[in-house]
């Protein structure tokens, strides 16, 4: 049999950018149906969307495309997290929106990269480490950290310690997703320094269980201190891939 024709070049992008606007359910599997070197470029490119929704979808898609990536060929896996790790760096000239965010997805989907490349994750928090001092960025580096605690808590055990400055952010996006992943990084030692937050009513967007909705801080607080209590189900505190696009 011969290989199934794909769109290429120009079209291709348009496509994907079409699906990853789209958003519906199963537009990842039409994604994982092209060969993942020719969506990666275009996937890189949507990153940079100025719409919350197609980022994040975005972000998504690329999480999956190098898990299948990695199951392949892991070198081309972490050639994309280089990528991704030059256009943090200063000296590549770019700003690195959605870079760490696409990070910490995926490594939430292969264990075995999420093995080498976590404690680079960490390091953008790390006042001591690749600390991003761009303060746009820093929320996307937080929630990374955030989404590695749920689904491998091991690799990134102490990290909290690094979150914890951030809860003093003038910035609700910043203090809101550092409640989010302290949820999942922290214990209930912490119960202490989230309680206040519980009356903070400004807004943020976050992205948790593949929707992207707009909160309180003081709902975060809420939902963070019952989840460090323990009065979650067992299944929340469990990561691994979340699969659901939108």
């Amino acid at each position: 049999m011969g290989r199934r024709e794909y769109p290429r070049g120009r079209a291709l992008k348009k496509e994907i950018e079409r699906l990853m606007r789209r958003g519906e359910e199963g537009d990842i599997g039409k994604i994982l149906s092209y060969p993942p070197r020719a969506v990666i470029n275009p996937l890189f490119g949507l990153l940079l969307s100025t719409d919350p929704s197609v980022r994040w979808h975005t972000i998504v898609a690329m999480g999956e495309v190098v898990r299948q990536l990695a199951e392949e060929d892991m070198e081309s896996a972490r050639v994309i997290l280089r990528r991704l790790m030059w256009q943090l760096n200063d000296e590549s000239g770019g700003i690195g929106w959605g870079c760490p965010e696409a990070m910490g997805e995926i490594l939430a989907r292969n264990r075995k990269l999420a093995e080498e490349f976590a404690p680079i994750v960490v390091s953008y928090v790390r006042e001591d480490g690749n600390f991003l001092e761009y303060e746009a960025l820093q929320p996307g580096a937080i929630w990374a950290v955030g989404r590695l605690a749920q689904a491998w808590p091991d690799l990134v055990k102490g990290a909290g310690v690094y979150i914890l400055p951030f809860l003093s952010s003038r910035a609700p996006q910043t203090r809101g997703v550092a409640i989010w992943a302290l949820s999942y990084l922290g214990d209930r030692d912490l119960v202490t320094r989230l309680r206040p937050f519980v009356q903070d009513s400004s807004e943020l967007e976050i992205y948790r269980g593949g929707v992207l909705s707009r909160v309180t801080v003081g709902q975060l607080a809420k939902e963070a201190l019952s989840h460090l209590s323990g009065n979650r189900a067992s299944s929340s505190r469990k990561g691994g891939p979340d699969k659901t696009i939108a």
